[in-house]
């Protein structure tokens, strides 16, 4: 008499006892196991724990048949983060610009506004909230935050760490003209490159390595004649010290971005884009928390409503400025750390540097900077750079899919082999 196998799903058994009847005795361990009994149980020892089960085969199968829709939902993501990083990429220096022209001087309330709009991210976060409400049924537990305190301590310090850069970037932003930081800030790139080998073992292609180096070179030839076209009324002390401000920055930020990385590798729970979420706006509360001590210590909350009054472009263009400066700026951050999530720091990067001199042509448009020769090759160089490495991208991914579609198909005709020997 069989006796009941607890934990066994009889109706997924049916198929491989047919198939498998005429070998009614199997060997186990040097002992053989007669009678249908002795089937059920090594069919079902093999159903928990064997990878190349029939069913644990089928399982994958039906995974691998999948991807093609979320790989095609992936890319679309991708690109529309990519879209946003490019509205803040550009964007964000030019309103910040703008501040300062006309007439603002507060630079740690400049880096404030960098991160300043984190609220913004709760209106996704609520979206995503109701709609789990809505799919998870009346008997799952929804709550609204899912980050656990592992995640959070490190978004928390990572968090400093862009404050930091808030301010070092805004001091630049107020002592240079948009081309100069943007060229010190192409540098970005390679200590990007360099962090994201070292933290998260990136991979570079013969494709990458061609973007970079390009970008490189084009942010290179964009600082040939930087030292003769610096703001006017400026000091040369000071025009240093924005110099090397903005390149700490640069280095720091080149820093952060694998760091992003390499805490959803550590995270030790599902990275899903609502933590992603979760993650940009813990990291933009302590940004925007460290500007503030800034700012007590500065005494800038009590210099904003005067500033405002004197501001060239009166005072509701001035409030204008700011609100516009601190969504902006979240387009930023909320893009580059939803690029890191769908593909890597490395991407993110490239796509920063690769923007430089788009932010140079709306720089000679708005604010009348010299576009030189030097600017026009540098965007020459920089097109591409992108040509390059999303070439490189697609041939990556075709190979990858042939490779994956090959170890299925040897998979299967494995499968139909063990299934005719049986």
């Amino acid at each position: 008499m069989v006796r009941p196998l607890v934990a066994c799903r009889t109706y997924a058994l049916l198929p491989s006892v047919v198939v498998n009847w005429r070998s009614f005795r199997w060997k186990d361990e040097g002992r053989f196991l007669g009678g249908f009994e002795g089937l059920v149980r090594r069919f079902c020892a093999q159903e928990r724990g064997s990878e190349n089960g029939r069913m644990g085969r089928e399982r994958e199968i039906m995974v691998n048949m999948e991807t093609p829709a979320n790989h095609t939902m992936k890319k679309a993501l991708l690109g529309l983060n990519c879209i946003i990083l490019a509205i803040g990429n550009c964007g964000g220096p030019l309103v910040m610009r703008l501040y300062f022209v006309r007439g603002g001087k507060r630079i740690w309330f400049s880096g404030w506004l960098e991160t300043g709009g984190w609220p913004i991210i709760f209106i996704p976060l609520t979206i995503a909230y109701l709609n789990r409400l809505k799919t998870g049924g009346a008997t799952t537990k929804t709550q609204f935050f899912s980050m656990k305190p592992r995640v959070f301590i490190m978004s928390a310090a990572i968090g400093v760490l862009t404050g930091l850069v808030d301010y070092l970037y805004a001091y630049g932003v107020a002592k240079l003209l948009v081309s100069t930081s943007a060229f010190i800030v192409a540098t970005q790139l390679a200590f990007t490159a360099g962090s994201a080998f070292l933290l998260v073992k990136q991979k570079f292609t013969g494709y990458s390595i061609n973007a970079i180096v390009l970008l490189t070179v084009g942010a290179r030839i964009l600082g040939l004649h930087t030292s003769s076209d610096g703001p006017e009324g400026e000091s040369n002390k000071e025009y240093l010290l924005g110099f090397f401000l903005t390149l700490a920055a640069a280095a720091l930020y080149g820093l952060i971005l694998p760091l992003v990385e390499l805490m959803y590798l550590k995270a030790k729970q599902a990275i899903t884009y609502t933590l992603v979420l979760e993650i940009q706006m813990v990291m933009c509360f302590f940004a925007t928390a460290f500007c503030t001590v800034g700012m007590l210590i500065n005494k800038d909350f009590q210099a904003i409503s005067r500033e405002a009054k004197e501001y060239e472009l009166g005072e509701g263009k001035y409030y204008l400025v700011v609100v516009w400066s601190a969504i902006v700026w979240q387009c930023f951050f909320l893009g580059a750390i939803g690029v890191i999530f769908y593909s890597s720091s490395l991407l993110s990067a490239i796509i920063i540097t690769g923007l430089i001199p788009v932010t140079e042509v709306l720089a000679a448009i708005f604010y009348h900077e010299k576009f030189q020769a030097e600017k026009g090759v540098s965007l020459f160089l920089s097109l591409w750079s992108f040509i390059s490495y999303f070439c490189g991208e697609m041939k990556h991914n075709t190979n990858k899919k042939n490779v994956q579609n090959d170890s299925r198909q040897t998979e299967l005709t494995q499968s139909h082999d063990k299934s005719q020997w049986s």
